[in-house]
């Protein structure tokens, strides 16, 4: 991305990846995704929890998991670098230890941990892809779960564990397992951007078609709002 669009040599490359990326997105169904098999209880009564992951541009990241049920708020932001170098044009070197990542917050009496993490390897990014998701590449958009808690820890180590052994894809799963120490917020013009430039290139060839794979793989969580 640009500080408000991506660069047109990247729109162009989108486009010419588009279909490859979308039919292998496509071709993994929520049934090759099986559910953890090591997860949080569902809360018995409503309140609210964190989780932060990344997996490429923040931005579809963040349109998913806004139509995901049970999540209150998704916003766009940093993890993994410190706060003073926590801005977009600096990020975009790729040099700062940060990730584009999204901080999700969510009511644990309607959806689980496991279960964001069971959309988040399903339909929000390639978790066998080093340091890249479709047309953007550098370390920025590497695929990581960023755990608050030790039982955040050990639900997205065993899932992990489990997909790789039930051989769920083809290569290797990359993401890293790492400790939240800070969210940064991005930037305004970086929120809700897939939702307010539905037309825009970049989101119609590389975000819409995962919001599309959520709402047919996982009818029950889906919400269009």
């Amino acid at each position: 991305m640009t500080s408000s669009y991506r660069l047109p040599v990247v729109l162009f490359a989108a486009l010419l990846g588009a279909t490859a990326c979308n039919a292998k997105a496509s071709s993994r169904s929520s049934s090759a995704v099986p559910a953890p098999a090591q997860d949080a209880p569902r809360a018995a009564s409503p309140g609210q929890q964190t989780a932060v992951v990344s997996g490429g541009c923040f931005w579809g990241v963040q349109a998913v998991f806004q139509h995901v049920k049970g999540v209150i708020r998704a916003t766009s932001g940093y993890s993994g670098g410190s706060a003073k170098t926590a801005e977009y044009e600096t990020v975009s070197t790729g040099e700062t230890g940060h990730a584009e990542s999204v901080e999700i917050v969510y009511d644990p009496s309607q959806i689980t941990y496991g279960e964001l993490l069971r959309v988040f390897f399903s339909v929000v990014h390639d978790p066998t892809q080093l340091n890249r998701q479709g047309p953007d590449e550098g370390t920025q958009y590497r695929s990581s779960i960023f755990f608050a808690n030790d039982e955040q820890k050990h639900i997205a180590e065993a899932y992990i564990a489990q997909l790789d052994k039930a051989g769920v894809f083809p290569r290797p799963i990359v993401t890293q397992v790492v400790p939240l120490q800070a969210f940064y917020p991005a930037e305004a013009y970086h929120q809700n951007y897939a939702a307010l430039h539905p037309y825009q290139p970049y989101i119609a060839i590389n975000d819409a078609p995962k919001v599309e794979h959520l709402r047919q793989e996982f009818p029950d969580l889906y919400t269009g709002k």
